[in-house]
């Protein structure tokens, strides 16, 4: 632990020892929040094995909730956008037609339109 930020240079906590107004990004947009250009008040580490390349650390990066501001709401556009997309991994090359599941990337067609060897070969 390293509050005062002499080791990293900025404030460091280790798993669940943080204040409780410092928050990661994924708290405060549960809480329908977004940092709003703060700087990062603080970090989080903890020892992982999916952080191999970096020395075995992963880090969070900690907000202040009270400098936080609301979450921008979806425009119309970027909400149909999104739809479009969604409906294009649905949506099978061949028979055009939507397979109500995404497709899988390994086979690129729906498991109807797939031929036997595809599928086994995936």
């Amino acid at each position: 632990m390293d509050p005062a930020g002499d080791r990293w240079g900025i404030p460091t906590w280790s798993w669940g020892m943080a204040p409780a107004h410092l928050l990661t990004r994924t708290q405060l947009r549960g809480r329908g929040l977004r940092p709003g250009g703060q700087q990062v008040a603080g970090q989080i580490l903890w020892r992982s094995r999916r952080a191999a390349r970096n020395g075995w650390i992963r880090a969070a990066y900690l907000y202040d909730v009270r400098q936080a501001k609301p979450r921008r709401p979806a425009t119309p556009a970027q909400l149909d956008a999104l739809a479009k997309a969604l409906a294009a991994r649905r949506t099978c090359p061949r028979c055009r037609r939507d397979a109500g599941y995404v497709l899988p990337q390994h086979i690129g067609a729906c498991l109807t339109c797939a031929d036997a060897w595809e599928i086994d070969r995936a």
